[in-house]
């Protein structure tokens, strides 16, 4: 079993990783955490009244696109990253313990899910501007498998949030950094539903959600102690920079455009 605490709060939790079992293969907390946050994401993008004229049909065939292949590139990224702790192929197909990297997961089930509408016929910008609210509560419900993982966490701190954790080197108080991700992505899908009612053009929505999320993950990603790293850099934070800057330049001048043709 294991102890996490939030001193500050008097909160104290002890759990074991498994969810249940089925036919003696355990299923983790960790993958009920992921497909929660999918099931809530398809609830809430049926109910959604903000649709650009995209059928919900399509949209399951991109959901099922999106999570195959978005689950196979978060996987991927995180190896690639972390080669010198696998040794065999068994152990890099092994999911159940965690080992799943976000940006991975967004860049390859993000281009599947253009190919397939580029293959359609149908509009990206449009279409990425509907569901990606939706991927946001669905990162935000996924981040609490980090947290039954005991993984995703921080430095250690003093702050009101800390976290204990009883670590190889004894107990911690350690920055919840799975937390503030899970919070910052839920006032992202806030943020973004409330802008799909006003959106001036296509792909407004799919920018912001760069900009916001990859602002706040560079952010995020300096407080951690298992950050992806190549050579002596953190990958995922130098991504976050280049994804911040070139989509504030995009959203820029795609605005300054907008109010060019508003004038004509």
């Amino acid at each position: 079993m294991n102890i996490v605490k939030f001193p500050s709060l008097n909160l104290e939790f002890e759990f074991s990783k498994i969810a249940f079992s089925i036919l003696g293969i355990n299923v983790y907390k960790y993958a009920v955490c992921i497909v929660l946050g999918i099931i809530v994401a398809l609830i809430l993008s049926y109910f959604s009244k903000e649709k650009y004229d995209i059928e919900y049909d399509f949209l399951l065939e991109n959901i099922i696109l999106g999570m195959i292949f978005g689950i196979i590139g978060a996987r991927i990224y995180f190896v690639l990253f972390n080669l010198k702790h696998y040794d065999n192929l068994i152990d890099v197909l092994n999911l159940r313990d965690g080992g799943l990297a976000i940006y991975g997961g967004l860049i390859l089930g993000g281009i599947s899910i253009i190919t397939n509408c580029k293959l359609r016929k149908k509009d990206i910008l449009n279409f990425l501007d509907y569901i990606i609210p939706f991927v946001a509560i669905a990162q935000c419900i996924g981040r609490f498998g980090n947290f039954f993982n005991i993984e995703a966490y921080g430095y250690e701190t003093k702050t009101f949030l800390k976290m204990g954790i009883e670590t190889i080197n004894g107990y911690k108080e350690v920055h919840p950094v799975f937390l503030y991700e899970a919070i910052a992505t839920f006032l992202i899908f806030l943020f973004l539903r409330h802008n799909q009612k006003k959106r001036k053009f296509k792909g407004q929505i799919i920018l912001l959600y760069l900009i916001f999320y990859s602002g706040i993950r560079s952010l995020l990603e300096g407080l951690r102690t298992d950050s992806l790293m190549l050579l002596n850099c953190r990958i995922s934070q130098i991504l976050s920079i280049l994804i911040f800057l070139t989509s504030l330049i995009v959203i820029v001048c795609r605005k300054l455009s907008y109010k060019k043709v508003q004038k004509c």
